[in-house]
């Protein structure tokens, strides 16, 4: 008896399906900050003090093998930017490669990702990562929504409500439509045509090659570029 009360009271607690989730910036995305924190209707975190700390953003669909190739060497000097406050990082995932996989795992890791920005905002750069870590080759099952819970909780979000939102897919709705928005009208003035669209302080990261995509130290002299225009 009681635990089904439990259950049924965590999953009262689910967001109602279709609303956004909390902490998201205007332009739906989690901004993050000095000590990897959220940004948040209660929380603001300390900038380092540069006038023009570089604001880099960017779109990613947790299935998209050019997000990881980007992420994977780039993630260790975003992360150290953003600790310290010499930059800030706002993720913007969208979802559009379920074609991609056997279990709709783009829209569902969309769907977890929200879900931590959701309940447990600060950490929401371990998630981040440890999806894109995670990431499934393309055409095979990727995580369970199980499995996806175990990553949270491994990212520091493993709390219950974390875990209904992933299995009721409670924010899947909202994914649904905001991808759609991205994708079919200019989003904070620029046209997003897939992933990784990579923003900072608003000027487009473009690469050439493969060996361009995957350079840090390329990426960071677009990064001190753009603070010096």
């Amino acid at each position: 008896g009681a635990f089904i009360a439990i259950e049924a009271a965590n999953r009262a607690e689910a967001p109602i399906v279709g609303e956004a989730p909390e902490n998201l910036t205007d332009l739906g995305g989690i901004k993050l900050g000095v000590g990897l924190q959220a940004f948040t209707p209660t929380n603001t975190p300390v900038l380092a003090g540069e006038t023009n700390t570089p604001e880099i953003v960017i779109y990613v669909d947790y299935q998209c093998p050019i997000c990881q190739a980007f992420d994977v060497p780039n993630s260790a000097q975003i992360r150290s930017w953003v600790d310290t406050g010499a930059a800030t990082v706002e993720i913007r995932p969208i979802s559009f490669l379920d074609r991609a996989s056997l279990n709709e795992y783009s829209s569902r890791a969309a769907n977890s990702s929200m879900c931590v920005a959701n309940f447990e905002p600060d950490a929401f750069w371990d998630y981040h990562e440890n999806l894109m870590l995670n990431q499934p080759m393309e055409g095979i099952e990727g995580l369970n929504d199980n499995e996806l819970f175990q990553l949270a909780e491994t990212s520091g979000a493993g709390t219950e409500e974390v875990k209904g939102c992933i299995q009721a897919k409670s924010f899947g709705d909202y994914v649904a439509q905001y991808t759609q928005s991205v994708l079919s009208e200019p989003h904070g003035g620029v046209n997003i045509t897939g992933t990784p669209t990579i923003l900072v302080n608003g000027n487009q990261y473009t690469w050439a090659s493969g060996d361009d995509l995957v350079s840090a130290e390329r990426f960071a002299q677009f990064v001190q570029a753009a603070v010096a225009e």
